[in-house]
């Protein structure tokens, strides 16, 4: 089916948008760190997909993609797969911060935990 790869991109976006809007990940209220989490990203993995397709050690499926290329012959879809997945995985860890952040708050309330122990009896 065309465009699948972007219905897929959009289905990580919707199932990880929520720890944006629910639990407050304030990944996307962040823009410049964002934006600096993302360019080395963007730009060291659209150079290495650049130089693969250029020697043939892949391609793109052409029913999978809109068909839309970026200069260098870049589907529209890899660029995006380059913005999206680690936004996705930006909001995965900042939303289990978050969680973990609030459970610790919790404990505080009810009174002091003991510290983890590691196997060797030091503090973790």
């Amino acid at each position: 089916m065309p465009a699948e790869y972007l219905i897929l991109l959009a289905a990580c976006v919707a199932i990880t948008l929520p720890l944006e809007l629910v639990l407050g990940a304030r990944v996307y209220r962040s823009p410049r760190r964002l934006l600096r989490a993302l360019a080395p990203v963007v730009l060291v993995f659209v150079a290495w997909d650049l130089l693969g397709v250029h020697r043939g050690h892949w391609w793109y499926a052409p029913g999978k993609i809109t068909g839309i290329t970026l200069p260098g012959g870049l589907p529209l879809e890899e660029l995006l797969f380059f913005l999206v997945i680690p936004v996705c995985g930006l909001l995965t860890l900042e939303g289990v911060e978050t969680v973990l952040a609030r459970l610790r708050r919790l404990r505080g309330s009810r009174g002091p935990v003991p510290a983890a122990r590691s196997e060797e009896g030091d503090d973790a």
